[in-house]
């Protein structure tokens, strides 16, 4: 389309298109890449439980799809509300390590969450069109309800906490979501509050379907959830000393009472990480040698 002015000649849409396809990589003619939307809570510095949960697959995905990757700042507040001075340092470590990670801000988008007023904007859309019932049949609140009561965290914010996630999504107009396939019965609440929204007031935002991504089970040094609050992490900055301080104190087979004892590996937090980092060859030695009591 030209728009002429006076004897000047302008594209109205060429400029677009070239932004956009500087932007996805593509052409000018090329068919738009589907777009992907995930965040990473603003918890603290990040650990190797984000790194096997999302950054190395959100490393994977931006070089097939239009990505929109998060520092997601108001919903790290739904637990550190009486902390809120340290939410800066972490959205500053969290955004570097992203880009020290490779990925790449010139061809995706990385944003801070609390810095796009759209999030809680339309989060109050959401609220008021989202049943109570939808909300208390999520599994992860019922998981997480009785720890919410003794860390002082049992508040609405955390309760709605997915009603601010189908925002997050919707406004991006995010078509995928990665996610393992234990968060699927997850992502459906947000396509059913999308699909609400579309139906009351017309509109056309996507459904974001499930992206599927590998995403292994990576415990805490403890065995537990890994989570900055039990301070059982291990963080991707982590200086050596302190890394081997770590890991010489994480508990083996606990029915492994004496050192002659045979263990059985899947039962050991140790082999759990064996299994993310060594080599097959090794974690052969290592399996052996828990069974065997050679090792341990």
């Amino acid at each position: 389309m030209k728009i002429t002015q006076g004897r000047e000649e302008k594209s109205q849409v060429g400029d677009f298109d070239r932004r956009f396809a500087e932007r996805t990589s593509l052409g000018p003619s090329a068919v738009p890449r589907v777009r992907v939307m995930s965040g990473i809570r603003a918890t603290g510095k990040l650990h190797i439980g984000h790194y096997f949960g999302s950054l190395r697959n959100w490393i994977a995905l931006q070089r097939d799809y239009d990505c929109y990757f998060g520092v997601m700042d108001w919903h790290g507040m739904t637990t550190a509300y009486k902390r809120t001075a340290e939410l800066t340092p972490w959205i500053y470590d969290i955004y570097a390590e992203l880009l020290a990670w490779g990925l790449d801000p010139e061809k995706h988008t990385l944003f801070v969450q609390s810095l796009v007023p759209e999030h809680l904007e339309l989060f109050m859309i959401f609220a008021n069109l989202t049943p109570m019932g939808w909300l208390q049949r999520v599994p992860t609140w019922k998981d997480a309800e009785e720890e919410a009561k003794q860390s002082d965290t049992h508040n609405l914010g955390r309760f709605a906490y997915p009603v601010l996630q189908a925002a997050d999504v919707a406004i991006y107009r995010g078509e995928k979501v990665p996610v393992g396939a234990d968060q699927v019965a997850h992502l459906e609440l947000t396509r059913e509050i999308i699909r609400r929204f579309n139906h009351i007031y017309g509109g056309n935002l996507p459904e974001a379907a499930p992206l599927l991504t590998e995403t292994p089970l990576v415990p805490g040094l403890d065995g537990r959830k890994m989570s900055k609050s039990y301070g059982n992490g291990v963080e991707l900055t982590e200086e050596s000393k302190s890394l081997s301080k770590k890991i010489r104190t994480m508990p083996t087979d606990p029915a492994r009472v004496r050192r002659e004892d045979p263990g059985e590996p899947t039962k050991c937090t140790v082999y759990t990480y064996h299994r993310l980092f060594s080599r097959a060859e090794d974690l052969g030695w290592v399996e052996h040698g828990c069974r065997t009591a050679g090792i341990g």
